[in-house]
């Protein structure tokens, strides 16, 4: 036998309870926006171009420029829109640009544990200091938000073995890490079930604009084909479209106008659909359908 994780067994999709999310909608269609600080002259970051030796200004700064300017260019296309946003938020951000974090809150968005900065993964530290680090990234938040995140985003999708259960026992309630399906799932862990809600890897534009080198166009095109692919298979089954956004990338002015383009499409059909929040999902699986979520 090889070596399993133990979280979940399988299950294809074509063999699973029915169900539908609210108002009898097939589709729920949610935006993760990443909004991320990072570490000055070390650490982890995306590169828009090799990094030099630390400190790497090049890198740094066009990672600064999504929360100086990327960020609010975005909130103001989701205003425009009436998009709710799930908002996956580095604790750092809120010493850092505490201003845009309460521009989101004032839109009534979700925030979203996602560790302390993107400088750093949790997966390389032991039991005690990844507690530590969802402790204190979760301590942040709830203080300025006034209640806990129940969902969280490693840093990197870096877990170790352990992360799920050290959520759990940290009180969250689902986790966005897993990519493995397009149906929120229940994972087992030593603190109970934590659902797993359908982050995407691939509608994503660090691995579409950074790892594939893919054009703007090119990322607005796989949303919209997604989408209009995703609407006519729920008909089969109830599914779950995340679209995974950071502001230093399609906050550019050329890849903002085509992310606006892609997302006008989903907008002009939100009657067919759930426009929704990555915790709302969670919140509607474990009070409205839970026995029926594999």
């Amino acid at each position: 036998m090889i070596k399993d994780h133990g979280r979940y067994t399988y299950r294809a999709i074509t063999d699973r309870p029915d169900y539908t999310w609210p108002n009898g909608k097939r589709l729920a269609v949610y935006i993760g926006l990443n909004l991320e600080h990072f570490a000055f002259g070390e650490g982890l970051g995306a590169e828009l171009a090799p990094g030099g030796p630390q400190p790497d200004v090049l890198n740094y700064a066009w990672r600064d420029y999504g929360n100086r300017v990327g960020a609010w260019r975005m909130r103001d296309m989701f205003d425009a829109l009436d998009l709710p946003v799930s908002v996956i938020a580095n604790s750092a951000m809120y010493d850092y640009a505490p201003d845009l974090m309460a521009a989101f809150r004032a839109r009534n968005d979700e925030i979203v544990g996602h560790g302390r900065t993107n400088s750093e993964r949790q997966s390389v530290l032991s039991t005690k200091d990844e507690a530590a680090l969802i402790a204190e990234a979760t301590q942040v938040l709830h203080k300025a938000e006034g209640v806990a995140p129940q969902g969280w985003l490693s840093p990197w999708i870096a877990e170790s073995m352990d992360t799920p259960d050290l959520l759990a026992r940290a009180g969250y309630g689902y986790t966005l890490n897993w990519c493995m399906d397009d149906q929120p799932v229940w994972m087992e862990t030593s603190g109970g079930r934590l659902l797993s809600v359908p982050y995407a890897q691939e509608v994503n534009d660090i691995p579409s604009i950074v790892a594939r080198k893919e054009g703007a166009a090119d990322f607005a095109d796989m949303i919209i084909d997604n989408f209009d692919e995703m609407l006519e298979q729920s008909v089969d089954q109830p599914l779950v479209m995340g679209i995974a956004l950071h502001p230093y990338l399609v906050g550019q002015p050329y890849r903002l106008r085509h992310l606006r383009r892609a997302l006008t499409h989903i907008a002009a059909q939100r009657d067919a659909i759930w426009l929704t929040r990555a915790g709302d999902i969670h919140s509607y699986c474990r009070d409205q359908i839970p026995d029926l979520i594999p």
